[in-house]
């Protein structure tokens, strides 16, 4: 017999063990045991939630632009438990747009992320190891009584896990159940809480955040978006435009993001350069580039292309400073991305232009009725059709039907916005002379 019969057979059986020793159901079953010998998990669970909560941990560990969306609950939510001492956990590359916040008493860590080489098998190890040191190291001695999860779709960070091994007496999280997908991805993960959110009376995620405050019998004041900038990020800014011969009261400030979380959210940087030619030739606008080192090139080559009217600040200011910079900007023009939610958190009027098509699902997780910007003036460019063979979403994984968003569609959506925010600076301008 062949030698590789055996080590294949080897290899399927490490990697089954693998994914059954991180699966709800070994958690709960090893877990519930050793909490319970040690005192460490009480009984009890349908009580009236909010009047006895003490303490409470808030797990948020996906992206920039579902933090940002997250603002609101994590105001309300301290509304409504004045008195809780709160903890915030999110991944580490978002750390510093909330490490000012206001409303919570700590915020921690956890990097999800492990190399793609590795087995799905072994990812989930790593997650499930590191999820267990930061609860042994900074959470059990919290004693939390709640642990709030408010991501809606799949979670692939392992926050259920985290929130199952804080030791926290109730776990509130959309369920399992929410959409086919994570009924599939995060099998089980329902017994994971004690409270799984099975619906949300909203479709945008600003709102449905809000409604685990409202389930667990809280209110909801507003729904207004905020950042928490420093003197020294508002310093970096303004050193920013002035030492690039920009004067953000008079100049025509725009701001262009051309990358995105995903390929087939971005718009190609050709068709940037045509709008960024147009913009500054009939606007006499200047450009500022923001977004993350991976854009760091696509800025470079749009500074090429233009000339001295664009700055290239891609991956070279924190997220706080990218806050900063987006205030004193008239306008956003970029893909479906984190400083797209920070600009409409600002007030920064945007053109966001999206993968989903007009007519597609409007429960997609690309969908802008469910992540558009909130509550700020905005415009919204999709693909009129998608392409084949494509319906309902964008379903590639490289920029595909984005690429039936014309350079024209961009331009038009444009000219409404500036046209009637430059108005309205000249009427304030009129006001104060006077």
């Amino acid at each position: 017999m062949s030698l590789c019969y055996p080590v294949r057979l080897m290899k399927f059986i490490v990697r089954h063990k693998l994914r059954w020793l991180t699966s709800p159901s070994v958690a709960l079953a090893f877990g519930e045991s050793f909490f319970r010998l040690l005192g460490m998990r009480c009984k009890g669970r349908e009580i009236d939630l909010l009047s006895q909560v003490k303490r409470v941990l808030i797990v948020r560990l996906d992206e920039i632009g579902d933090v940002v969306m997250t603002t609101p609950f994590l105001r309300e939510l301290r509304r409504n438990l004045p008195d809780a001492w709160m903890t915030l956990v999110v991944k580490p590359a978002v750390y510093n747009l909330v490490e000012r916040c206001p409303y919570v008493d700590e915020v921690l860590t956890y990097d999800w992320s492990v190399a793609w080489t590795k087995r799905a098998s072994l990812v989930k190890v790593t997650r499930h190891s590191r999820a267990i040191r930061l609860a042994l190291k900074r959470l059990w001695w919290r004693n939390f009584d709640l642990a709030i999860l408010p991501r809606f779709d799949i979670d692939y960070y392992h926050g259920n896990f985290l929130a199952y091994f804080s030791l926290a007496r109730w776990r509130v999280g959309y369920s399992e159940d929410v959409t086919e997908d994570k009924r599939i991805v995060n099998k089980g993960s329902d017994r994971l809480l004690t409270h799984p959110v099975k619906v949300s009376n909203h479709i945008h995620e600003v709102e449905r955040n809000l409604d685990l405050i409202r389930f667990l019998g809280g209110t909801v004041g507003s729904s207004r978006l905020e950042t928490w900038l420093s003197t020294e990020d508002e310093r970096v800014a303004e050193n920013v435009l002035t030492s690039n011969g920009v004067n953000p009261v008079k100049d025509t400030v725009i701001a262009f993001c051309l990358g995105a979380g995903q390929a087939k959210r971005i718009w190609p940087v050709d068709r940037f350069i045509k709008v960024a030619r147009w913009v500054k030739e009939k606007y006499s606008a200047m450009i500022i580039v923001i977004g993350g080192k991976d854009e760091s090139g696509l800025g470079h080559r749009l500074r090429q292309e233009i000339g001295e009217n664009v700055v290239n600040m891609a991956g070279r200011t924190t997220l706080r400073e990218t806050t900063a910079l987006l205030k004193r900007c008239v306008l956003y023009v970029g893909n479906d991305t984190g400083p797209m939610h920070i600009a409409a958190a600002v007030g920064t009027p945007v053109v966001g232009i999206f993968c989903h098509p007009l007519d597609g699902d409007p429960l997609h997780s690309n969908s802008p009725a469910r992540f558009g910007p909130w509550k700020v003036f905005s415009c919204i460019v999709q693909p009129h059709v998608p392409m084949s063979p494509c319906s309902d979403a964008c379903m590639d994984y490289k920029p595909h039907c984005i690429l039936n968003v014309s350079v024209e569609q961009v331009c038009e959506a444009i000219s409404i916005q500036l046209d009637t925010v430059l108005k309205k600076r000249r009427e304030r301008i009129q006001e104060n002379s006077l």
